[in-house]
């Protein structure tokens, strides 16, 4: 009978020795049934890491010519460097049979076919590889994948906002969305947002303004939710005012034919030359020559 010897602790590793068969639960191996379509990520300090990850379990084990069920009854995830031959250094990040688990790891995956793994508020220890362990209820159906999932952690990148829209330029009640990235490839983002260095409601990753007004325009920022030195740059958004949309939009006010109207079109395109100097804020117009000469040269410019 196998009897637990205590604990060594040597340099704050904790050496342990595993019975034979909880070892061969956690070690044996049928090769290539664990899939990590990521080989390595790189995650920043204080965000959300996610390892994905899936396993094809066998179904059955021969045992001398009798097909025995096999049925997952244990996962775990382990920093690959901590997992050795006959012993285990460190306790595993994760394992499902613990009544101790590390809330900053979990475990997104089940007992069938995923093996998801997500670090939360990542941390410099987790700049590790990461592995992915499983056991059955039949000694000859364990199995496990000698490779993993590297993370590489980061500190202090400086977040980028990315707009949707090819300018900074936008009209009222238009959209645009702003995504808060960086170099690094992670998920499930927390961030935190400014407007003019006011904090805003929304914590995604992504800002989505619907149906702009004037009172949108300023400068956004945004920043890791748990780290501040990850501040990015001002992100200037403009939106303008006016009536119109477009100037073949604002010729067409011209068939109301009121010195409001004519006001209001002076006012949209303040801006263009070619029609500055055709009106004057005076007393209303209503010469109805006067205006179809001027929609006609108007309608010529756009030509």
């Amino acid at each position: 009978m196998w009897t637990p010897s205590r604990p060594l602790n040597v340099d704050g590793w904790m050496w342990v020795s595993i019975p034979p068969v909880v070892h061969d639960e956690l070690l044996g191996a049928v090769g290539q049934t664990v899939n990590y379509p990521l080989t390595s990520t790189c995650a920043v300090t204080g965000s959300t890491a996610t390892l994905p990850c899936t396993f094809t379990p066998p179904k059955s084990v021969d045992q001398r010519g009798r097909e025995v069920p096999l049925k997952i009854v244990r996962v775990l995830w382990y920093q690959s460097h901590c997992y050795q031959l006959y012993q285990l250094t460190k306790p595993s990040v994760y394992d499902s049979d613990s009544t101790n688990k590390n809330p900053r790891y979990q475990y997104l995956g089940d007992m069938k076919t995923n093996c998801t793994l997500q670090i939360r508020d990542v941390q410099q220890r987790d700049n590790a590889s990461f592995s992915f362990r499983m056991g059955v209820n039949h000694r000859g159906g364990h199995f496990t994948n000698g490779t993993g999932v590297t993370v590489r952690v980061t500190d202090g990148i400086q977040m980028r906002i990315i707009s949707s829209g090819d300018d900074n330029k936008f009209r009222k009640k238009e959209n645009v969305t702003l995504l808060c990235a960086s170099v690094c490839t992670f998920h499930h983002l927390e961030v935190t947002w400014f407007k003019d260095g006011c904090i805003l409601s929304e914590t995604g990753s992504s800002l989505q303004l619907s149906s702009l007004t004037v009172e949108d325009s300023g400068n956004y920022t945004c920043a890791l939710k748990t780290n501040m030195k990850t501040l990015s740059e001002p992100h200037s958004l403009q939106v303008e005012a006016g009536w119109c949309s477009s100037l073949k939009e604002a010729v067409s006010l011209f068939s109301g034919a009121t010195a409001v109207t004519l006001i209001k079109v002076l006012f949209c395109f303040k801006l263009s030359r070619k029609i500055n100097h055709w009106f004057k804020i005076s007393p209303p117009v209503y010469d109805q020559n006067i205006i179809r000469k001027s929609k006609h040269d108007a309608l010529e410019g756009l030509r």
